[in-house]
């Protein structure tokens, strides 16, 4: 059996994409596949997979799996990418609609050059917590976004140890079930810069959800006025609009490159 898919990113964060509307997807090895898919020296290459399917209601819904095989709950950039392919294959006529996730229903826009996505309840704690990461103290407000963050606040994300502090979150007791791990840095009056790391795919160029938590907690903070934040990512800036309610993310998703594949034995 050769599966069709379609290679997307949004801002540098790339997920292999399955049409499960159009064509039997065997969902219950989608985490194998993932795996397997996401290698980028012998698969597809891509931070995970994401498959259309229907929701219950019969409107469109979203399932995802990371690089390593582990359900996610919700992606900005793959949710912006999954958008633009349901409109482009026909699935949906009007460019506004709603898409149901594992971490709620989500209501997009499709533009011409962007994709809209609300992003619904943001949350930021309002005091910071410390761990030790990596052998160091590190200060970082915790956040969630239908899936869990630690934003740490620095002088330059470029030369921060992502690696190191993003893969201690991942096994410390504070993070039960892991968590992304944004390095934020400000950038002028109304700019952030980030990396971010990925629970189940390590460093990713960019990250949805993490960028509306960033912009969240550095306003809540005062080290920015907002509404509108700009955070530019390692794989391009998503506007982050937190004058909305629920706050919206905007920015590229963008095909790369469609193809087939053999789906292996089981």
């Amino acid at each position: 059996m050769r599966v069709p898919f379609v290679k997307m990113e949004g801002a540098g964060n790339d997920y292999v994409f399955v049409d499960a509307i159009a064509q039997p997807f065997p969902l219950g090895r989608a985490g194998e596949l993932a795996r397997r898919w996401s290698d980028r020296h012998f698969g597809i290459g891509g931070d995970g997979l994401i498959a259309l399917t229907r929701g219950v209601d019969g409107g469109i819904a979203m399932q995802m799996w990371n690089a390593d095989g582990s359900r996610g709950a919700m992606c900005g950039n793959g949710l912006r990418c999954l958008a633009r392919l349901a409109y482009g294959l026909g699935h949906v006529r009007d460019r506004s609609f709603v898409v149901a996730t594992d971490a709620g229903p989500r209501r997009v826009e499709i533009g011409d050059d962007a994709v809209r996505t609300e992003m619904g309840a943001v949350l930021v704690a309002d005091l910071p917590e410390t761990a030790e990461l990596g052998g160091v103290p590190v200060q970082f407000w915790r956040g969630d976004a239908g899936n869990p963050h630690a934003v740490i606040f620095c002088d330059d994300p470029e030369i921060a140890p992502v690696d190191r502090i993003g893969m201690a979150a991942q096994i410390h007791p504070t993070f039960p079930g892991g968590v992304n791990v944004e390095f934020v840095a400000v950038a002028g009056t109304a700019g952030l810069r980030q990396r971010t790391f990925e629970r189940g795919s390590g460093e990713t160029l960019a990250c949805g959800t993490g960028a509306a938590v960033a912009a969240l907690a550095a306003c809540r903070q005062g080290r920015l006025p907002g509404p509108r934040v700009a955070v530019a990512l390692r794989g391009g800036v998503l506007l982050v609009e937190l004058d909305r309610t629920p706050l919206v993310i905007e920015g590229p998703a963008r095909t790369v490159f469609r193809g087939e594949i053999e789906l292996p034995d089981a």
